[in-house]
């Protein structure tokens, strides 16, 4: 190196995080998916793992993010066209996802324990690709909405759950496989889809012609959108099927106004469209709209939930990475006892969210294997579960960037990307507000899922009575409920967190997790555990091998 550069040599500087297996080198999450019934899917979750930590994966989220996808509303000749193009890397990672049938793989898989088994690839995949979720979630979701027509779902189904990726806009009849895209609120309404104004003309049978407005079109790309509106002389909104193809071959009149600059996400195309006479297929009774969706809304909120722990581990997995190689005052930064406090709170943070989301899968699969039991568990535990992970997730991601310091605040740092994708879980599919509201009107509808709930974290022992006692008189107090709706929610995310890892965790972990947490001997931020716990311990529990 010639003089003049010698103070450019690199050191004290960690190499990045890639070149390893995701799955292989994190036994808490083999183990985690093997007890709760998945642990079939451990060959694809491998070859997943070796593609998620793979340097070649990297690059090609970097590219999908760097290049994001334009706008082209007319061709060359001045027809309109409205067309979204997409970087080759998002078409590449499109067909990784779809290819691993992470949209579909729960419904095909016919075999116990399949929602366990996607649920540990879609923590995977998210550990490192958020953008690409958006539409394998829409895909995997509109399953339950289909059902509502028979003929509708023979038709779309087969190419829907096709482990294959065809981005071409042509008529349906030709592609060799399908996405399903959604386009719900309206400007004027947002979550009060209530107040949605678009309006449905009937045009023969169940067919429609749709006019309006929609504020937010996730992946107009897609080939079909689930939508709402009123049809004419009512109030109340139904819900409808657009595809983006009409019979005869033409495109759907479909259009694209502008697309969203958002925060993060920016891979996946967003976009304000407009409807003008677009034929659309009504799905589920008039008027019932809201109800339609919501079997669709309780699988895109779980998925919510898996991505979000996938999120925090690689949160933590890359502030863990840093400080392992990074030295400061002598000594390693995980040396230091004050950051390896952080850390192993970030730890304990990490699993409980993996065993939370691990256990809402297994509620999924033994509520399609019949169970009514597991059908009220999984629809209480499925808000709770989205609400706390996606609270979680900001303030782990953020305290995991100061751990890194300045290279964490760079966009070159994955961990850049990581923080602006945090907030956007809790916004999507239901704001916080919106989610807490709705697990209350479902308890209220159904007090055998109360019965639930307060059973599953007893299955935790006697340390925990005392939070069920508390869940129970807070839910009692009627008068306070709306108001303390979110302290209610937390209240019982955290208490089946410690019940699960009371369960699951060694004794050490299970203990810390309930003094920080359930016993108020801890504060507000990471790293602030009591000091009797082993730090060392707590973080190589967790960490890569």
């Amino acid at each position: 190196m010639p003089d003049h550069m010698s103070t450019h040599e690199v050191t004290n500087q960690p190499q990045a995080l890639a070149g390893h297996n995701a799955w292989s080198a994190n036994p808490l999450l083999i183990t985690a998916v093997s007890r709760e019934g998945g642990s079939w899917i451990a060959r694809e979750a491998a070859t997943l793992g070796e593609v998620v930590g793979s340097e070649a994966f990297h690059m090609l989220i970097d590219h999908a993010n760097r290049y994001p996808p334009e706008l082209r509303t007319h061709d060359h000749s001045g027809r309109r066209i409205d067309a979204v193009e997409f970087h080759p890397a998002y078409h590449e990672l499109m067909r990784l996802a779809f290819g691993m049938g992470l949209h579909s793989l729960a419904w095909t898989a016919n075999r116990p324990g399949a929602f366990v088994a996607r649920a540990a690839l879609v923590h995977l995949w998210n550990q490192v690709e958020n953008s690409i979720a958006c539409p394998v979630t829409m895909s995997f979701a509109a399953k339950k909405v289909l059902q509502n027509d028979e003929a509708l779902a023979a038709a779309w189904q087969p190419r829907l759950f096709a482990r294959d990726y065809d981005p071409r806009p042509i008529p349906f009849s030709q592609k060799r496989a399908v996405s399903i895209g959604m386009a719900m609120t309206e400007k004027q309404g947002g979550s009060d889809l209530r107040s949605n104004t678009t309006l449905a003309k009937p045009a023969g049978g169940l067919e429609h012609l749709l006019t309006g407005h929609k504020w937010f079109c996730s992946a107009p790309m897609s080939d079909a959108f689930l939508t709402l509106a009123k049809i004419e002389g009512q109030d109340a909104v139904t819900c409808f099927f657009v595809a983006r193809s009409l019979p005869d071959g033409r495109r759907n009149p479909f259009f694209i106004q502008r697309l969203k600059d958002k925060v993060g996400n920016r891979a996946n195309a967003s976009s304000e469209i407009e409807y003008a006479g677009t034929l659309a297929r009504r799905i589920g009774d008039e008027g019932r709209g809201i109800s339609t969706l919501i079997e669709m809304a309780h699988f895109t909120r779980f998925d919510i939930a898996c991505a979000a722990s996938g999120m925090m581990r690689a949160a933590f997995d890359l502030a863990h990475h840093h400080c392992s190689q990074r030295s400061a005052f002598g000594r390693r930064l995980v040396e230091q006892p004050l950051m390896a406090n952080v850390l192993a709170d970030m730890a304990l943070e990490t699993e409980a969210a993996l065993l939370l989301a691990l256990r809402l899968a297994r509620a999924f699969d033994e509520d399609a294997a019949g169970s009514a039991e597991a059908r009220l568990l999984a629809r209480a535990m499925t808000p709770v579960a989205k609400y706390w992970l996606c609270k979680r997730l900001p303030a782990l991601a953020a305290e995991a960037m100061e751990c890194i310091g300045g290279s964490g605040y760079v966009e070159e740092h994955p961990l850049a990307r990581l923080y602006r994708e945090a907030p956007l879980n809790g916004i999507w599919e239901g704001s916080g507000n919106v989610v807490c509201l709705d697990l209350l009107r479902s308890l209220a509808r159904s007090p055998q899922s109360v019965m639930l709930l307060l059973d599953e974290i007893r299955a935790g022992g006697a340390p925990l009575q005392p939070a069920v006692d508390a869940i129970a008189r807070m839910l009692g107090d009627t008068a306070q409920l709306e108001a303390g709706a979110r302290r209610i929610v937390e209240r019982i995310a955290v208490a089946l967190q410690a019940s699960l890892m009371l369960r699951h965790a060694d004794a050490p972990a299970a203990q810390a997790f309930i003094a920080s947490r359930l016993e108020g001997d801890g504060g507000r931020a990471f790293g602030t555990l009591p000091p009797q716990f082993d730090t060392t311990h707590l973080i190589r529990r967790v960490a890569l091998a």
